[in-house]
């Protein structure tokens, strides 16, 4: 899932001050699992800036909602009757959530609410770690399941670069070798023969650094 953190209160107040009426849009997906936009979080931000803004002798009207996930325009359209309302609109949805109402309310003042952080999952209550760069080319196949180029400091292909000490990454003692959990992962599986395969120099024009991407689903067209 995408994660993500919600933006400073201050920095919120910044963005949200030129206008008298606002709309917080919760997202019910990704950031809800993470608890950075999901309708709770819209109810508790909501409250804060009521609070915030009357401190300071401020006016402002706040309306609240929360669509199943703002990336996708049949749930972004039950949000245009209080869009049209409000003089902006404060999306807690991800980056992707945030340029797809713009796409979608290309009139309507959108402004971000949450700083997208990585493509990841839920180690365990309250942690979330990431686990894909969303390169564009997957090798876990040959990794066992986990992914050097995320999960290894040094995004090595072919090995692990020795500098680790009993399991941890010498770069970050925090971390887990990535190398470490492809060997005894691939042990377990009795797939180390894998590591005998030469895997090429990334090529890195499948990522982000070749540009903006788009998937082509011709099969699904109309």
């Amino acid at each position: 899932m995408i994660t993500a953190s919600q933006k400073p209160i201050n920095e919120i107040i910044k963005l949200i001050a030129p206008y008298k009426k606002v709309l917080i849009l919760g997202c019910g997906t990704c950031v809800k699992t993470c608890f950075a936009g999901g309708e709770d979080e819209v109810a508790v931000l909501a409250s804060a800036l009521r609070l915030s803004f009357k401190k300071k002798a401020m006016t402002i009207e706040i309306e609240e909602q929360t669509v199943e996930r703002q990336c996708e325009n049949e749930f972004i359209q039950e949000a245009s009757v209080k869009m049209a309302r409000n003089d902006a609109t404060l999306s807690l949805a991800c980056g992707a959530g945030v340029q797809a109402m713009v796409k979608r309310f290309a009139k309507n003042i959108v402004l971000p609410g949450v700083n997208t952080t990585f493509i990841g999952i839920q180690e365990s209550q309250g942690i979330f770690t990431e686990e894909c760069s969303g390169c564009g080319n997957c090798e876990l196949g040959i990794f066992g399941g986990v992914c050097p180029v995320t999960r290894c400091a040094k995004k090595l292909l072919n090995g692990p670069c020795g500098g680790s000490q009993k399991g941890i990454c010498e770069i970050n003692p925090d971390t887990d070798c990535a190398w470490h959990l492809i060997i005894e992962r691939l042990t377990t599986l009795g797939q180390l023969d894998n590591l005998k395969t030469y895997i090429p120099p990334k090529n890195w024009d499948t990522s982000l650094s070749g540009g903006p991407r788009k998937l082509v689903r011709e099969d699904h067209i109309i």
